[in-house]
């Protein structure tokens, strides 16, 4: 990595991390279950727990040792693993709950901080393992701690689901009712990717490796401190400059990214470059773009300062990696990042606007607090409206609502942590429930038909 011997990049690298918010914000091993498969829920749980135990043992150790010896903070340590529905396909049981609580042992026994893989693949109809999985989903993540679930419901190949999106509307409603902070860790996507490192959509794909590192990185306090040097240029000046701080922050990333895979004797997969949001002041999307000249994010020219955003992002990041996966981009999750809170708090940002923003940025409507009295075919029509652009965009879009129990618009919920909190968005009141029980799929678009 000759570019590190340049001392001006150490030291810009350096003001990075103590001044803006530079992280890698996650380290996440990639696990192979499915040859832990038995008809026995029990003896698929042991194996289940052992492989994790025995390829991770080393994951946190490692992580902390990069982090002390090269001073990048790396933030989480993560695993994700094979979707359960594949590797429990053959067990009899009914219910997969006892495959979770393994999961979170087993992540608890080597230290992670989430472990993502409780998860189902469902874009074109459901297996009974699918079926099985996603009805757990309440009980699930309401009897485990660090355990994330998703989803994936619509394709560009396969159209939408519209059966999975009913039931997911409901699925997502009982686990609110038990415990708003279940839905934080999960996820319902379109286009979903095999090797995204970000939870709570993370899982390991059926085409990845026995085994792999990806590592995630973030930098929005980077992007925007580097902007602010740009004031009053053209949007050509922007771009570069996001490009450029893009590409330094993805050579830090795949620095480590190699680093660990070497130490671990494990394959290296991806840098994602996500510039994914804190509850941190100065460590907002959201300020990316205020400081490109509007007055609050979600006015009018919104969408388009982040379409500009989210290009340069992947422009730069490719240009410092032959290995740029997962999402990659700008992240908008409402209460990770306090920008984007003000903005609902003040009335700028509303659900419509950020449904039009996932419309050119990485995944979609996350971490969105809505009443506690939402009904299920509410939300079942939110994530198709966001699985179609998903679908027809040919991207990746996802959904994680929390409808917050007790709670009505204009108040707030608290998550804690990196999690943040989030004030109560309204939703229409116009009931979407005929629309929603049609079911069936809707059909690919055109440009589905490549071959």
């Amino acid at each position: 990595m000759s570019y590190l011997l340049n001392s001006s990049e150490i030291l810009q690298t350096i003001q990075m991390i103590d001044q803006q918010h530079l992280d890698v914000r996650t380290v996440t091993m990639g696990i192979n279950l499915l040859d832990c498969a038995h008809n026995d829920i029990n003896v698929c749980c042991w194996n289940i727990y052992d492989k994790i135990c025995r390829k991770a043992e080393n994951l946190v150790e490692t992580a902390c040792n990069i982090e002390r010896e090269f001073g990048i903070p790396i933030v989480n340590k993560r695993v994700s693993v094979t979707p359960i529905s594949l590797v429990a396909a053959s067990c009899k049981a009914e219910d997969y709950t006892p495959l979770a609580v393994t999961l979170d042992r087993a992540a608890k026994a080597v230290g992670i901080n989430f472990i993502g893989g409780f998860s189902a693949l469902c874009h074109k109809g459901f297996t009974e393992s699918d079926l099985k999985l996603i009805n757990s989903i309440p009980r699930a993540l309401t009897e485990t701690d660090i355990v994330c679930s998703s989803i994936n419901v619509a394709s560009t190949r396969a159209g939408i689901n519209m059966d999975a999106v009913a039931l997911m509307g409901k699925i997502i409603r009982q686990t609110a009712d038990i415990d708003p902070m279940g839905c934080a860790k999960l996820v319902v996507f379109s286009n979903a990717v095999e090797d995204n490192p970000f939870m709570a959509g993370a899982f390991h794909g059926v085409g990845e490796p026995e085994c792999v590192i990806n590592v995630g990185v973030s930098g929005p306090g980077v992007v925007a401190h580097a902007l602010k040097q740009c004031k009053g240029l053209p949007f050509d000046d922007v771009a570069e400059t996001i490009k450029k701080t893009a590409f330094k922050i993805t050579r830090m990333g795949e620095l480590v990214a190699q680093e660990a895979s070497r130490r671990l004797g494990v394959p290296f997969g991806v840098v994602d470059l996500s510039l994914a949001p804190t509850p941190a002041i100065g460590d907002s999307v959201a300020e990316i773009l205020e400081v490109m000249g509007l007055e609050k994010c979600g006015t009018h020219g919104t969408t388009a300062a982040l379409a500009l955003l989210n290009d340069a992002v992947k422009k730069g990041g490719v240009m410092a990696s032959s290995h740029v996966g997962g999402l990659s981009g700008a992240f908008i999750p409402v209460s990770e990042d306090a920008g984007m809170i003000s903005a609902v708090e003040s009335g700028s940002l509303c659900i419509e606007k950020l449904e039009a923003m996932t419309c050119v940025c990485s995944v979609g409507l996350d971490m969105i607090a809505v009443p506690g009295d939402t009904k299920a075919e509410t939300i079942s029509a939110i994530i198709a409206d966001e699985a179609a652009i998903g679908m027809v965009n040919n991207k990746t879009t996802a959904v994680r609502l929390i409808p917050a129990k007790g709670k009505k618009v204009g108040d707030r919920i608290d998550f804690g942590g990196l999690l943040g909190s989030a004030p109560v968005i309204s939703l229409h009141e116009e009931s979407p429930a005929e629309f929603v029980a049609r079911g069936g799929r809707i059909p690919a678009p055109l440009h589905s038909l490549k071959n």
